[in-house]
């Protein structure tokens, strides 16, 4: 037995993989993987025979013996793990060869691997070359990449490998690999766009970053590119879908460009350990100052292209506060966060929609743009993570809002959330829409009414017309072109396809039996040619009481034979089934039913006669005749021959109640048309008065409020004129006060009224007038002290008014005196001078120089008085 089983073993492997023995293949099998696995490479001749015959490995994978059958797989496995010591000689001897034929022929062996598999193993093959010693071999590996992805697109080959180690050739010594990292970067501008920056962008230097922008411009207007290789298991699935009724899906699923943006090529970055400790403090500072500092730092932590999953909870309900805030660059700042957070979660961030998506909403009755414009920008990310039918139920109530602004906002959102949804909405929501829609045509803003117009059009596009022909029934003709103006520009991602496919095979079954049941009647289908005999049947509307039969040829009993060939046979036959079927016995002088078995001809002329003495006979009438359930088994085959059959069984009195009865119906018909287009007239007229209903309580609104204003107003003038008057009243208390001083002033620095007087009156003594005395003036009359007490009372009451000033006192004076005043000498009753004067003509000196400045002050006080009384009349008017 030991050496029978030497033998075996003695034998070449494909001779033991096709042994008749179990066990001989098994140890075959199990040899054949033990060599794999210590090969090198492909070159080994131990991978020869496999390689010439694969249908070694259909034997061994199908072999009967079970536990043969696991080496066999085991062994296939081990022969398929040696590809990636084929991809290695590829690229060192095939990709980098002087000969074109080889070149190409190698680059054919790596698409054909991606083709049966997938392409990331064969792309982390190559990633090692990348840093080969040999610049030849960067080069060849760049140009193998560059192919890959413009074969398969990077949404089958995972571009983030690549994208990473650009920057590591871009600085590469050699030209020729500078050139072919630059046309591996061009290949994927083609197909990422923007979206490939942040992997690698950052890492590269100014004079790279340009020469790279140049080249990106030249392929900037290029349409999106499309895969031109598939693999083979796209390739089943495209066959798949191409199979009746699934070609128009395939097609427009190839048509579709392939949308990758940063999110798909960054990896999650974790921020909620980066965000400020302090955040939660600093947000809710008394200072907006702080509070919008804290709000910038959050930002800066959040902007990523793409974030790991946590529990944002506490942020998201501090940025929904932050949209409360009065201060607008707050606003600003929170709604940036919420933009730049929800572009990074994605698929995480619906469970945060319902706390921060309401306050948003409720903060577009902003006016300023840049807080509305950042407010939309974020609304748009928040429906971009979640989906139309998460936003759609607090859209349509914020369209209600009484904010003209809001509103407004809000139809704008909803117009752009239609334009970029896939999801095709469903029925209840697109009535829920076309309704909420509908309600805005008769809002009072125009830039409303067209938003709401544009919202019915687009809707339009997604669902097709027919669809959206319910919903526009009752508006006038102007609205509905306006709509379908919308509707021919609007450009939508999601379109309601209709499948008619499934609609035939639905109907197949049913048509089936209609059929079998046609079929199971001989004698429906021997009578076909009932449609000849119709028209000989409208030749006697003329005769109203007289049958078809007895006009030409009456026969002499209703049983006899038929002298005429003007009846229908198939006349015959239905009306011999509407006399007979109802009552279920044959009517008197008729014929036995048994008779039609035996032949049509003379069971029509039997049956034709009967519709003569409807009006003679009793229970012929038209009562006894039914007229419904005699056509219905011709209707479903034939409705016309039906209607025609049952017009050859009736006379001429009943086709002319018939024909009335389809006027009646007609002019009912128009008149449901006119009701209805009444009815939406008036409808129109609803809304117009509604409007302008809104528009006069607005108005009217704004007319109470503008009338309030006045009353403001008006109370605060008075009150301020009350003001006025008091500021007059004081400012002449303080007049009269000034005065007062301005008196008092003037009396302490005039000379003494007592030296004066005696200058008079010593000069009246002197004339002889009287004589002086120091307690008075003795006069000639005997009084004392008369002409003194009137000068200096009349002094004191210039004084008082304000009338006297240094000219009016001096004019007082008697001339001597003004005279002597003015010389500075004092004189005596008789010329003598007197020593004593000369004191009293110093002192006056003085006083004159008192009263100008007393007149300066005077004339300043009157000039305050003037514009004192030029603010008061202003005032009171």
């Amino acid at each position: 037995m030991a050496d029978q089983e030497e033998d075996f073993s003695s034998l070449p492997l494909p001779d033991r993989f096709a042994h008749k023995v179990w066990k001989v293949r098994k140890q075959a099998y199990e040899d054949a993987a033990k060599q794999f696995e210590i090969t090198p490479d492909e070159s080994d001749p131990a991978f020869a025979p496999f390689l010439q015959d694969p249908g070694l490995w259909k034997g061994a994978v199908a072999d009967s013996n079970v536990a043969a059958q696991q080496e066999g797989i085991t062994a296939l496995c081990s022969f398929l793990k040696t590809r990636n010591l084929t991809v290695s000689p590829i690229v060192e001897k095939g990709l980098s060869s002087t000969r074109a034929t080889a070149k190409a022929k190698s680059l054919e062996a790596l698409l054909l691997y991606i083709e049966l598999d997938v392409p990331g193993p064969v792309i982390e093959d190559l990633i090692p070359f990348l840093s080969h010693k040999q610049p030849k071999i960067i080069a060849a590996t760049l140009s193998a990449l560059t192919s890959i992805y413009n074969a398969y697109g990077c949404k089958t080959a995972d571009p983030k490998p690549v994208l990473k180690l650009l920057p590591k050739v871009f600085g590469h010594a050699d030209k020729n690999v500078r050139a072919e990292s630059q046309g591996l970067a061009v290949e994927f501008y083609r197909w990422l766009r923007e979206a490939m920056k942040p992997m690698f962008w950052g890492e590269l230097k100014p004079v790279q970053q340009q020469d790279l922008e140049a080249l990106f411009e030249k392929v900037k207007q290029e349409p999106t590119p499309k895969q031109e290789r598939y693999l083979r298991s796209q390739q089943a699935a495209m066959a798949a879908a191409a199979a009746p009724g699934e070609e128009e899906a395939g097609a427009d699923a190839e048509e579709e460009p392939v949308e990758i943006d940063a999110f798909d090529l960054a990896e999650p970055v974790d921020v909620i350990s980066k965000v400020p400790k302090d955040f939660q403090e600093s947000v809710s500072s008394t200072k907006w100052k702080d509070r919008k500092d804290a709000l910038d730092a959050l930002y800066a932590v959040l902007n990523v292209p793409r974030i790991k999953d946590a529990d944002f909870s506490e942020i998201i309900r501090s940025l929904a506060k932050c949209m409360k805030d009065a201060n607008i660059a707050v606003v600003t700042v929170a709604a940036n966060c919420v933009d730049v957070l929800a572009k990074g979660i994605r698929k995480g961030f619906p469970r945060y929609r319902s706390v921060i998506m309401a306050p948003m909403m409720e903060r577009l009755k902003e006016k300023k743009q840049s807080v509305a414009d950042a407010l939309g920008q974020a609304l748009d990310s928040v429906f971009a993570a979640t989906s139309l039918t998460d936003c759609l139920e607090e859209t349509l109530e914020f369209l209600k809002h009484k904010n003209p602004q809001v509103k407004l906002e809000t139809v704008r959102f909803l117009i752009r959330c239609l334009r970029t949804t896939r999801d095709v909405p469903q029925k209840p929501e697109v009535k829920s829409i076309a309704d909420a829609a509908t309600k805005q045509l008769a809002d009072s803003s125009e830039v409303v009414r067209s938003g709401a117009a544009e919202i019915l059009g687009t809707l339009m596009k997604i669902m097709g017309e027919r669809a959206m022909n319910p919903y526009l029934d009752g508006l006038d003709e102007i609205r509905k072109t306006k709509i379908k103006e919308y509707y021919e520009t609007a450009e939508v991602k999601a379109k309601d396809k209709p499948k008619p496919p499934p609609a035939p095979v639905a109907a197949a079954p049913k048509g089936a039996p209609g059929k079998k049941v046609i079929g199971k009647k001989p004698a429906l289908g021997q009578k076909k040619p009932t449609p000849r005999a119709t028209t000989p049947v409208e030749e006697p509307v003329s005769a109203p009481l007289q049958p078809k039969p007895t006009s030409r040829n009456p026969p002499p009993k209703l049983g006899g034979p038929p002298k005429s060939g003007l009846a229908a046979p198939g006349a015959g036959l239905k009306l011999q089934k509407r006399l007979v079927g109802p009552g279920g016995a044959a009517p008197p002088n008729l014929s036995s039913p048994k008779r039609p078995a035996s032949g049509p001809s003379p069971q029509e002329d039997e049956v034709a006669p009967p519709p003569a003495p409807k009006f003679g006979l009793a229970g012929r009438g038209l009562a006894g005749r039914p007229l419904g359930k005699p056509p219905a088994p011709v209707s479903t085959t034939e409705p016309a021959t039906a209607a025609a059959t049952v017009a050859a069984g009736l006379s001429a009195i009943e086709r002319a109640e018939l024909e009335e009865l389809r006027a009646e119906k007609e002019r009912l018909q128009r008149a449901n048309e006119d009701l209805r287009s009444e009815r939406s007239k008036l409808n129109s007229q609803i809304h117009e008065l509604q409007n302008q209903n809104a528009q006069l309580i607005e108005d009217h609104t704004r007319d109470v409020l503008s009338i309030k204003a006045k009353e403001t107003q008006l109370v605060r003038a008075r009150s301020d004129h009350e003001a006025a008057e008091q500021m007059v009243h004081k400012q002449q208390r303080e007049m009269e006060r000034l005065k007062r001083e301005l008196s008092r002033a003037v009396r302490a620095t005039s000379p003494a009224p007592a030296d004066v007087s005696e200058q008079i009156y010593r000069d009246a003594g002197m004339n002889g007038a009287g004589r002086y005395d120091p307690t008075g003036y003795v006069g000639g009359y005997g009084r004392q002290g008369t002409k003194r007490l009137s000068f200096a009372s009349s002094m004191s009451e210039e004084k008082e008014n304000g009338g006297l000033d240094a000219a009016a006192y001096r004019g007082k004076l008697s001339p001597p005196l003004s005279a002597g005043l003015s010389s500075g000498t004092a004189t005596g009753g008789r010329g003598s001078p007197t020593p004593a004067r000369e004191g009293v003509g110093g002192a006056t000196g003085d006083g004159i120089e008192s009263w100008k400045r007393a007149a300066e002050v005077t004339s300043q006080l009157k000039a305050r008085i003037e514009q004192m009384k030029v603010k008061q009349g202003i005032s009171r008017r």
